[in-house]
Order: structure tokens, then C-alpha cells, then sequence
């Protein structure tokens, strides 16, 4: 049995006591809650536990500590929990974002999870609110329990008038679904939010469209749209509504592998900002962004550059992204003067800080030219610029010095200054794991 301490005061002592009691599978029961000197509980305690469930939890201890967010890029596919549920059952390869997960840590924690949030009402009085009952709500989405999900909400919508169940709650709930890769169940959690007493808004539709586009279903994204300009409709779609299926059309063009596919998807993409200018809305610099990347991925310079063109008219000042589309491509079809006027052109109208995503294209092209020297003469200039470039280009530009034996112009201390700023970032991003693999390894260290 493990010795029960005291709850400390502070948030992050709290954290961890509660994640550790977790992890060790102790009952949050009457014996816990006498031995709590005062009652610590507070909406941003509860919340940041229930937080740090899906990080303690859910997370595969390959990705644990790799980064800095928790946010991991959302699967290009609909996800089939019974199958993948089989496929573990049966030992089968399985991949996505559950591959690596071990269904047991899954449910122990979606278990403490609602047993700790029953535990601080019954015990300590403590009443939820919308935020602490939201964080409930991403546990079981994020576990993907489903139909504890479902009841959970439909029992919290009948709390305190519906108070605890909102709109921005569901609408933060489509989202954190559709990341999961569940856009089906997105769709389902949008349409039932009548019977959460909830009246969907145009935050809403813009979370369910984007979902639907990040699995490429169109057809029902543009469903929504057009239900959204109906005349008279009480949700009408905003500048981020035509943005995101803009983005999404030209994201997903190159993503087909078909020519007429791309064509048709950049064809819709700029069929809606035509629409959406008509209309009377002003495109941002996101809109513009999305457009011109696309069009210069495709090879499609001329209409990118008429949309750059058009971005000064309107007085929308383009950023850094905007000029690296330009420099990525410049620089793909080996015109590598442009690219580099681009970039100066950036610097001169100071429209952004040139970093190592504008300087990479242009040193990559430079080396494969064969411009080793001007190739050297970018590299200090990122370095000057207070950045470090990747190992990858600085490996490639002392490998271009050596072919034409001119390895002597990075002196020492530069290549030192490169080296100790290329390791130091890489310690920075396999910095230690979390404190679950710990855990786990002393917890097999006592079994033997």
C-alpha cells in the first residue's frame, strides 16, 4: 500500500501528486479526501489535471517530451475505432495515431479520470463548471470513449439549466474530434447540439467544415457552406469560412497525384475567393497565403504573382510566408535569382525576418548549381541573423567546399559556433522523457 501525503497548495505540486496517484492506481475514495489538510480544489487545479491525463495517458512514450505542445497532426483519413480495436485484439499491424498506444493505460486513465472528477464534488463539495466539464469532455474524446462521451454530455446538459454544456464548448469538442481523426463523430457531435440545448454559430460551422476538408470530404463541406449562404440563414459564413476550404482545396491538390484532380481543386479554390470577393468580403493574408502556395506548387507562378499583386492593391501587407512560397519555387525550377531578389525584396520592404526557412531553399539551390561560394556567403548570413541552420545544410554546404577544395573558409570557430548550436538544439528537442517512462521502468525493475 503506499503512503497517502498530505495535497499540496500549489498547482503544480497538486498536478503531480494527483497524476502520480493516478499512474499508481490508487482509489480516490473517503480516506484520500480526509487525509487533504484544507480543500485545494479550484476550476484551474481540476482543469489542469484533467489536462494532463491525455499527456500522462494517451500519449505513446515515443512522442512523450519531443516537443514542447501535445498537438499532433491530424490524420488524413477517418479513423475506424473497430477495427483498430480488432487489429490490437489480434495482434495485427496497426498504424495511425494508435499505434502505439497500450489500451490499458488508455482506460486506467479514462477510469481515474471520471473517478477523480466525481471525487472533488462528492468529497469536497467542488462544483464544475463549463471549463472543468470541457477538459472532462477532451478526456473521453481524446480516450476515444465515445459512448462515455455521449452520456456524459447528455448528463451535464441537464446540470444547472445547460450551463455547464455551451456552444464554444461543443465547438472546441469538434475540433479536438476532428484532430483525433473521428469526423464522423465530429459531424454527429455538431448535430446534436440541439439536444445539448445548444444553437450552433458560425465558430461552429467553421470547426465542422474544417474537419470534414482535413479528410478530404468536400462534397459535405460544401454542403455546409451552401447552407450557410442561404438567404436569411442565421450562421453566415465569414472570411475563415471561405479560408479554410481555400487552404484545404489547395492542400489537397498536390496530396491526388492526378493532374485533373489538381486542376479541378485549384479550380474551386479559386472559384471561392472569386466567390467570396464578390460577395463583399476582404481576403486576409492568410487567404492570399493559402492561394499563392498552392499556385506555386502547382507550377502556376502567373496567377500566383497576379495574387501578390493584388495583396498590394488591397493595402494586405504580405508576410514571411508569403515571400517563402516564392522563394521555394524560384528555386525549385533552378531560377535562383529571383528567388534570392524575392528574399531581398522581403528584407527592403521589411515585411518579415528572413529565417532558416528562406535561407534553406536558397543554399540547397546554390550548392546543386554549384555556386558553392555565394552558398557559403547565405550560410554566415543566416548565422549573422542570429539563426542556426539545419545539420542537414550545414553538412551539405562543407561537403560542397571540399569538392572544390575550399574547406579552409570556415574557420574553426565558426564551424564550432554551427556545431555547438546544431547539438544544442537537438539535446533541446530529445530532452528527457516524461516521468511515465520512469515509472514504467522502475515498476519492471521491482517485478524482477
Amino acid at each position: 500500500m503506499f503512503p497517502t501525503k498530505p495535497l499540496q497548495r500549489s498547482s503544480d505540486g497538486i498536478v503531480h501528486q494527483v497524476m502520480s496517484m493516478m499512474v499508481q492506481n490508487r482509489s480516490f475514495d473517503a480516506q484520500l479526501a480526509s487525509s487533504t489538510i484544507s480543500n485545494p480544489w479550484t476550476t484551474d487545479s481540476v482543469s489542469d489535471i484533467l489536462r494532463s491525463v491525455p499527456k500522462f495517458f494517451f500519449q505513446s512514450l515515443r512522442s512523450i517530451g519531443r516537443q514542447k505542445g501535445f498537438r499532433h497532426r491530424a490524420p488524413l483519413k477517418q479513423r475506424n475505432l473497430k477495427q483498430e480495436k480488432f487489429k490490437i485484439s489480434h495482434n495485427v499491424l496497426l498504424l495511425g495515431p494508435a499505434a502505439y498506444r497500450d489500451p490499458e493505460r488508455v482506460a486506467l486513465g479514462l477510469d481515474k479520470a471520471m473517478e477523480f472528477y466525481l471525487w472533488v464534488e462528492k468529497f469536497f463539495g467542488f462544483s464544475h463548471n463549463e471549463k472543468t466539464c470541457k477538459e472532462m469532455a477532451f478526456v473521453l474524446a481524446k480516450g476515444n470513449n465515445l459512448k462515455g462521451l455521449w452520456d456524459f454530455l447528455k448528463e451535464m446538459s441537464r446540470i444547472d439549466n445547460g450551463s455547464l454544456v455551451t456552444t464554444s464548448s461543443i465547438t472546441c469538442l469538434i475540433k479536438v474530434l476532428g484532430e483525433e481523426g473521428l469526423v464522423n463523430e465530429a459531424l454527429a457531435c455538431f448535430y446534436r447540439m440541439k439536444q445539448y440545448h445548444c444553437k450552433p454559430d458560425v465558430f461552429a460551422y467553421n470547426m465542422i467544415i474544417r474537419a470534414l476538408c482535413r479528410v478530404g470530404n468536400f462534397n459535405k463541406a460544401r454542403f455546409l457552406l451552401e447552407q450557410m449562404e442561404l438567404p436569411g440563414f442565421r450562421c453566415p459564413p465569414d472570411v475563415y469560412t471561405y479560408t479554410i476550404l481555400i487552404s484545404s482545396y489547395c492542400k489537397f491538390s498536390m496530396q491526388t497525384g492526378c493532374r485533373k484532380a489538381i486542376r479541378r481543386r485549384l479550380y474551386e479554390a479559386n472559384h471561392l475567393f472569386r466567390e467570396m470577393l464578390f460577395k463583399g468580403f476582404v481576403p486576409d493574408v492568410v487567404t492570399y497565403n493559402c492561394l499563392i502556395d498552392g499556385c506555386c506548387k502547382t507550377n502556376r507562378i502567373e496567377r500566383a504573382l497576379e495574387l501578390f499583386e493584388d495583396m498590394n492593391k488591397r493595402n494586405c501587407v504580405p508576410n514571411r510566408i508569403t515571400y517563402n512560397s516564392f522563394i521555394r519555387y524560384y528555386c525549385a525550377v533552378n531560377e535562383i535569382d529571383k528567388g534570392i531578389e524575392m528574399m531581398r525584396r522581403m528584407q527592403r520592404m521589411n515585411h518579415g525576418v528572413a529565417t532558416n526557412s528562406s535561407y534553406t531553399p536558397i543554399i540547397h539551390a546554390l550548392c546543386e548549381a554549384e555556386r558553392v561560394l555565394e552558398a557559403k556567403g547565405f550560410l554566415f548570413e543566416l548565422i549573422r541573423g542570429g539563426s542556426i541552420p539545419r545539420e542537414y545544410t550545414y553538412k551539405l554546404v562543407c561537403d560542397a567546399l571540399n569538392s572544390v577544395g575550399a574547406a579552409n573558409l570556415i574557420d574553426d570557430e565558426m564551424d564550432k559556433r554551427i556545431r555547438d548550436g546544431i547539438g544544442s538544439r537537438c539535446r533541446q528537442v530529445m530532452k528527457v522523457k516524461h516521468i511515465t517512462s520512469h515509472i514504467r521502468t522502475t515498476r519492471m525493475v521491482e517485478e524482477v
